[in-house]
């Protein structure tokens, strides 16, 4: 979530003098392996300077520090919204004093970034589609593992035609007030990222209790990730000011990703009655998934649940469905089994 402009003071920095730029409207999305960043919304020329293209990852950004309360002994303590961990114990106040500068433990840690990612926008006659986007289960071909990313499909409503269909690395959702999800008034844009969707898509599949919790402090929506997201959990962790005494009524996995999923998806379901049996297309090429629930679906219609297929000949897509059954080899494929394929076949 990207806080677009100063509006006041936080708190007192004492005897320390933070030295990074200001930081303002977002450009850019920041994240790390296993988990989104807290403050993911980075533009500030030192932060640019940091990019060696228009995407990649392995961008070292520098800390931004604020005050975050204080530690169980009284002592005061810090925030790194970037690298999301508190400052201000033995070790970081000894580094500070060999390095000369403030940083927290994680300041080297490499991040994955996209500068001026694809926007959505919410447009009554188009229908929007956003997936997060897995390796396939089963292939002719050998299967290189690789990081979850984020497919969109868009096409006007009254055309088969689509005019976006491709894998993103990241990309950002435009929001505003009146679509009434968050309570943090700054929030102008929704950022969705690897290993957000990932989490998201795995919760829905393997039925972990998903909501979405706010800091009472900040007004941020919480976002739980890697271990936090496998099993739910009442005491949360503020990723944008460092609050860690945040609790949800019942056990939850809490993402921004569920209130934007409620509002944009029918979260209707139907198997397709289509069978495909690739014993018939016996050595041309194939890749399949199992089919995976949209993060957002605005189409007036359910999604398939199923097993994806793309079958290829001459280098052309001559099969490319969503069906119930898919026989292979003369037995029927497992959806559950094509999951549990794609888990292992990404890295997250």
């Amino acid at each position: 979530m990207a806080k677009k402009k100063f509006l006041r003071k936080a708190g007192d920095e004492e005897d320390f003098e933070f030295t990074h730029d200001a930081y303002s409207a977002a450009d850019a999305i920041c994240w790390a392996p296993g988990r989104t960043i807290g403050n993911i919304a980075v533009s500030s020329e030192e932060a640019f300077g940091m990019f060696d293209d228009e995407s990649g990852d392995d961008a070292v950004l520098p800390c931004q520090i604020i005050p975050a309360g204080k530690f169980r002994n009284g002592a005061k303590r810090w925030y790194c919204k970037t690298h999301q961990i508190h400052w201000g114990v033995k070790a970081d106040y000894a580094a500070k004093a060999e390095s000369g500068e403030i940083r927290c433990s994680n300041y080297l840690i490499k991040m994955s970034y996209v500068i001026n990612p694809h926007e959505i926008e919410f447009i009554d006659f188009e229908e929007i589609g956003i997936w997060c986007s897995l390796p396939p289960a089963l292939s002719t071909e050998s299967i290189k593992k690789r990081s979850p990313k984020i497919h969109v499909h868009k096409r006007f409503s009254d055309n088969k035609q689509k005019f976006i269909d491709q894998d993103f690395s990241a990309i950002v959702c435009s929001y505003n007030e009146s679509m009434g999800m968050f309570e943090n008034p700054e929030i102008t844009k929704i950022q969705v990222t690897p290993p957000a969707a990932f989490e998201f898509v795995r919760s829905i599949e393997e039925g972990h209790i998903m909501s979405c919790i706010t800091c009472q402090k900040c007004g941020y929506p919480h976002l739980d990730l890697g271990d936090f997201a496998k099993k739910a959990h009442k005491k949360h962790f503020c990723g944008n000011c460092g609050n860690d005494s945040i609790w949800s009524a019942e056990p939850i996995v809490s993402t921004p990703l569920k209130p934007l999923h409620d509002k944009f998806s029918n979260n209707r379901y139907i198997t397709p009655e289509r069978t495909l049996n690739l014993d018939e297309y016996g050595g041309l090429k194939f890749d399949l998934w199992s089919s995976t629930p949209a993060i957002v679906w605005t189409a007036n219609r359910p999604q398939e649940k199923g097993i994806h297929v793309h079958v290829y000949e001459n280098d052309q897509r001559i099969v490319d469905d969503t069906f119930g059954a898919v026989i292979y080899q003369g037995k029927e494929l497992s959806r559950e089994q094509m999951w549990s394929n794609m888990i292992q076949n990404t890295l997250y």
